[in-house]
């Protein structure tokens, strides 16, 4: 773990040595959070290639990813690029609003449906677009289900980064039926810039990992009919694999 003295030289370092922007040091730097090396690491993996479409975060449990994406937002904020959306399970959206103000003094404000409404009621035209909404940039954060409910909403912003927590929720939208949500958010946000955090990216079977990446980039395998083929039988179900 990062003390405030080492987290001051990371940031000098990776000035000097030219591994991350001015923007991304001092957001290491001015962070009010114990930070761990591989946190900064995978904010900077994430941020290394701009022509990905995105990546999975899939640390365990307890390992720090919210801090590895609010490194990213930071950075995000910082370059001006503050179209962001973050969407999570309804039980978390007060806690990373917490955690984003708290820890890196970045805005964030959470959407569902009383508040949605009343912007609407008082002239919004699309109340996800915040800084026209309110007159303030800040991050928008909602439910999965909200967004899924408000698709048509969500995909006319042209979101600079969209953060996916406990993503596995996704993972099934390979199948035909069902995964209503993870269909409706693929193609609402289709093009967006991703980053999915999922301790539990993959389970039962690897196609669920083929379920979110094709959440990040469709073309990335192809469809499901020629990702099939590579994958032997054996490698397709995890029932009997031994750890």
């Amino acid at each position: 773990m990062y003390s405030d003295h080492q987290r001051s030289y990371l940031a000098h370092w990776l000035t000097l040595s030219g591994k991350a922007e001015d923007s991304l040091t001092q957001t290491i730097a001015s962070a009010r959070v114990d930070m761990n090396p591989h946190q900064v690491e995978a904010a900077m993996f994430a941020l290394a290639s701009p022509l990905s479409n995105g990546v999975i975060l899939a640390d365990e449990v307890g390992l720090g990813k919210t801090i590895e994406a609010s490194l990213i937002l930071a950075q995000k904020w910082a370059e001006r690029r503050r179209k962001l959306l973050l969407i999570a399970p309804a039980t978390l959206r007060k806690q990373w609003s917490q955690e984003l103000e708290e820890k890196f003094s970045l805005p964030s404000q959470i959407i569902e449906a009383k508040i949605f409404n009343q912007m609407v009621k008082e002239g919004s035209d699309n109340p996800f677009d915040i800084e026209n909404a309110t007159g303030k940039a800040a991050i928008c954060i909602c439910s999965y289900e909200f967004a899924a409910r408000k698709e048509h909403e969500l995909a006319r912003i042209p979101w600079d980064l969209v953060v996916m927590d406990e993503a596995h929720k996704l993972r099934n939208i390979y199948k035909n039926d069902g995964a209503k949500t993870a269909k409706k958010l693929s193609g609402a946000l289709s093009g967006r810039k991703k980053i999915l955090l999922s301790a539990t990216p993959l389970q039962n079977s690897i196609l669920e990992l083929y379920g979110l990446i094709s959440v990040i980039d469709p073309h990335f395998f192809g469809d499901l009919a020629s990702f099939r083929p590579v994958i032997p039988d054996r490698i397709l179900t995890m029932q009997n694999w031994h750890y």
